[in-house]
């Protein structure tokens, strides 16, 4: 990597991050060097591009328009290195932000096959079941689930996953099988990721019904609602990769199978303001196949 390279992408992880020490260690920089290579930077090109203080390093005005313009042109950069390898050959690094639970559960399972065909390429998982700044934690795709919120991030829709009601058969034995939605408020429920006090919709036969779910145990994670489900401690609302593996095993089995919930949208998402590195992008087109190939998402 040339030097001007090099003082380009630390100072574009500086300011992303907030931190000369964590960008350096991404670079293999010490923190005084990768402070100095920012100010050699700002010394060649006559202007101050950060701003320094005890508690923040934050951009300046003409830092701001600079990193926009770097960042489309490292972008730019790498998309035409592997143009002219002619090879069409993922190298660097990929980093990935995923929930654990379907890290776990899909994504890993999938990844030989991606990897195998980009030997070149390195991929990092950041598995974290809160949404992560994509930005500033350096992401170049995150997988997502449900709605998206109002913002200049690019998004690939990856399909919808439908969602359905699971309990284990011990749970079903003590306290009956319930045959309609109305009959959830007799049940213990147990709430998972988006918590309790929201509704759930139910269809059958052209008619909508919503029940309000009030669980008497929420768990913030797919993984502990599920692992609640199998103990026997009530009915959970997941989607069909949240639950695969049990449902195969018979730990839970799906109740009101006759009536049909509202699927969950998984979108791979792009940092704001920047292309999208080849390798996000073909990680996203990987993944749509994939998922499609295994009847997990429904294109609509």
């Amino acid at each position: 990597m040339s030097d001007r390279i090099l003082s380009l992408r630390l100072f574009c992880r500086v300011a992303q991050t907030g931190s000369f020490s964590r960008a350096g260690r991404e670079l293999g920089l010490t923190q005084p060097s990768a402070s100095r290579i920012v100010s050699m930077l700002e010394k060649e090109l006559g202007v101050a591009l950060l701003t320094r203080t005890t508690r923040a390093v934050t951009l300046t005005e003409a830092g701001t328009d600079y990193l926009a313009r770097v960042e489309l042109i490292l972008a730019a950069l790498e998309e035409a290195d592997q143009a002219a390898r002619g090879t069409g050959e993922l190298t660097g690094v990929l980093r990935v932000g995923v929930s654990s639970s379907f890290a776990v559960r899909e994504l890993i399972p999938r990844l030989p096959a991606f990897m195998d065909a980009h030997p070149a390429l390195r991929i990092e998982l950041l598995m974290n079941d809160q949404r992560q700044e994509l930005v500033s934690e350096g992401v170049d795709v995150a997988l997502r689930f449900g709605t998206l919120a109002n913002s200049t991030a690019m998004a690939r829709r990856l399909g919808a996953i439908g969602n359905l009601l699971v309990a284990s058969p011990s749970y079903l034995r003590s306290h009956g099988v319930p045959d309609a939605p109305a009959q959830l408020a007799n049940h213990s429920v147990i709430a998972g990721p988006v918590g309790s006090g929201r509704a759930w919709t139910f269809r059958k036969d052209g008619r909508a019904t919503s029940i309000r779910i009030d669980g008497r145990l929420t768990s913030s994670t797919n993984e502990g609602a599920i692992a609640a489900a199998s103990s026997g401690l009530g009915i959970a609302s997941t989607s069909l990769w949240g639950c695969g593996s049990e449902l195969a095993s018979g730990a839970l089995v799906q109740v009101l199978a006759d009536w049909t919930m509202d699927s969950v949208e998984l979108h791979a998402v792009f940092p704001a303001g920047r292309a999208a590195k080849p390798s996000a992008r073909a990680f996203g087109e990987y993944l749509t196949e994939s998922l499609r190939q295994a009847d997990r998402v429904s294109a609509h």
